[in-house]
């Protein structure tokens, strides 16, 4: 059952109900399990509405937690891929968005640093290839461009903030928000119905697919650039903080292509190379009649396999389609490959998911 609280009004119930539902509270009820509580008070936007409630908090986390089957499991690991709609609220994804615009608003960054992002392999060893700042972005947070809002000198074309491609790779160590998020106990919950069972988070970003320049993701598989020994030990977390729509660039997959291994990698290169990184193997050719689109709704969660094949189209809508995204590793028993361009710091050692 939950939690149950108390409250004269039907519609402070509901405000009650609300506020539950929010990371910072399921974390604070996590914590007072079978305890009764009076509030009195309470939030400020509630203070002029109840001068005091209760509930009593029990059955510990199963009733904060996204209801995941057996079934959908089983699910996961034919198709290699999982939707699960409505898995954060409303609330939760309009935090990650406000608190991103605190981000790119402060944002500062060189013009020799800006770099295009993109996922075509030529352009990607041109771009992010020849970067530091790229290679050296895994324990920081840092700011990738969409292709054409950039002069030859490093200037915006275009406001900075409809601009980013995306901002990446440690928003879940180092941004508060995006670390509860990251660790929310429904999402540490997830992991252990999935089985995992010393995961660690090795990546995080977010991105924009900005209305009308947001470029296309060719199709690739997510171990092709985070590889590990054995295979298999990867999961993808992406959250949908907007509709993604065919429209707006939603992501589709190829059901059952995570069975088949992976045959290009992008690995560090030596020492002397022109490039920092390069690609070893060659990605296939995909018919395109094999891909399935995921539209998903603000809020849905999409579980990635690590060697799924994936891909999403340009955006050439007029909406955006935000996205919040994290990738795990299954630590017990695996070896992270050191050609991997994301590696450990001593600043940064891979965080565990449980907490």
């Amino acid at each position: 059952m939950g939690f149950i609280f108390w409250s004269k009004e039907l519609a402070m119930r509901t405000k009650i109900f609300e506020l539950c539902k929010s990371p910072t509270a399921q974390c604070w009820l996590l914590s007072h399990a079978g305890t009764r509580i009076t509030w009195r008070g309470g939030e400020s936007a509630l203070q002029s509405q109840v001068a005091s409630w209760c509930w009593c908090w029990d059955l510990g986390a199963s009733a904060l937690m996204a209801s995941v089957t057996q079934q959908q499991i089983q699910k996961f690991h034919k198709d290699g891929f999982l939707v699960l709609e409505q898995f954060f609220s409303a609330e939760e994804c309009d935090s990650m968005r406000s608190q991103i615009q605190r981000i790119v608003a402060e944002m500062e960054v060189p013009p020799h640093c800006r770099t295009a992002f993109s996922t075509r392999e030529e352009e990607q060893l041109q771009q992010q290839g020849s970067s530091d700042y790229f290679l050296t972005s895994g324990d920081k947070i840092r700011f990738f461009f969409e292709k054409g809002v950039l002069d030859e000198k490093g200037n915006f074309l275009i406001p900075k903030e409809k601009s980013v491609s995306k901002i990446g790779h440690a928003l879940h160590a180092h941004d508060p928000v995006f670390k509860q998020i990251t660790h929310s106990p429904k999402v540490q919950e997830l992991g252990r119905k999935l089985g995992l069972e010393r995961p660690v988070v090795v990546q995080s970003m977010y991105i924009f697919k900005q209305p009308g320049i947001g470029g296309e993701v060719t199709p690739h598989q997510d171990a092709s650039f985070l590889h590990t020994e054995p295979l298999g030990r990867i999961l993808g977390f992406w959250i949908a903080l907007e509709d993604a729509t065919q429209e707006n660039g939603c992501l589709w997959f190829i059901p059952g292509s995570h069975t088949n291994g992976i045959t290009r990698r992008m690995v560090r290169a030596a020492s002397g190379a022109s490039t920092c990184v390069e690609f070893v193997g060659s990605e296939p050719a995909y018919d395109d009649k094999q891909f399935i689109p995921l539209p998903i709704r603000k809020g849905g969660l999409i579980l990635i396999h690590g060697e799924v094949v994936h891909k999403s189209e340009l955006n050439s809508s007029e909406s955006s389609r935000h996205a919040f995204t994290f990738h795990v590793m299954e630590a017990k028993g695996t070896t992270w490959s050191k050609e991997n361009w994301l590696q450990p710091t001593p600043e940064l050692p891979f965080p565990s998911l449980y907490t």
